[in-house]
């Protein structure tokens, strides 16, 4: 069964950090795209973070939304079949249900925003950033 599996949201005080995983079963995570996207109550899911599809390699290129960028870091780990995100100096607006998503051979980031463009998502892990 092909699934990811998202870990490591928390309750955290504003300015800390979290490293956020997406762990992937059933299929080799490197040959995926893979975006991130969080859901506050209320307000419609958003696209967070993206990188490409690395063909075997340890990186891809990445794409940030203006309200992480400068203090996120995406990431792979091929031998961990793991992708992770990193959000320095939280804020109470990052808030949320943070869910990864894969897209199969993707190394096209015009639509990473688009949530149907993506063929599996995981369940989500919640973020709680208090002020």
């Amino acid at each position: 069964q092909l699934q990811v599996v998202e870990s490591g949201g928390g309750l955290v005080h504003a300015g800390e950090s979290l490293r956020l995983s997406c762990a992937a079963s059933g299929f080799t995570l490197v040959d995926y795209a893979i975006g991130w996207f969080r859901q506050a109550p209320g307000k419609l899911r958003e696209g967070v973070s993206w990188i490409s599809s690395s063909g075997g390699s340890s990186g891809g290129s990445t794409v940030y939304a203006d309200s992480v960028k400068g203090r996120s870091t995406i990431s792979r780990d091929n031998a961990k079949n793991t992708v992770y995100l990193q959000i320095d100096s939280l804020k109470a607006d990052d808030t949320a249900v943070y869910y990864c998503a894969a897209k199969r051979g993707s190394t096209d980031d015009s639509s990473w925003r688009d949530p149907y463009d993506y063929d599996l998502w995981g369940q989500g892990t919640q973020v709680t950033v208090s002020p």
